[in-house]
């Protein structure tokens, strides 16, 4: 599993200028089940994106089609881990 934290390094009308265009990408990658769960961080300096692909390198890969990496307005910190414990109702992302 990887959790993909996005910090955005341009003005936030550069990323509100990009922002539809990640939506309809992240909706993409929700439908190929890439992605299980995303969302803002709190403040607005960028986002975080869970996801359970099958590796790093397919991960980057996914992640290069972004509109935020394209537009060069957010950079990527990947975190790969396994998860041993969950809580009730996701026993499907333990290994």
């Amino acid at each position: 599993m990887f959790i993909v934290s996005l910090q955005y390094i341009r003005p936030i009308e550069e990323i509100d200028a990009n922002l539809e265009a990640h939506v309809a990408y992240l909706r993409e990658e929700y439908a190929k089940g890439s992605f299980i769960a995303s969302g803002r961080k709190t403040p607005r300096t960028g986002g975080v994106i869970l996801s359970t692909i099958g590796s790093r390198d397919e991960l980057e890969s996914i992640l290069a089609r972004d509109p935020f990496n394209k537009a060069g307005v957010a950079e990527y910190a990947i975190i790969e881990f396994t998860p041993t414990m969950v809580a009730e109702g996701f026993v499907n992302l333990q290994e």
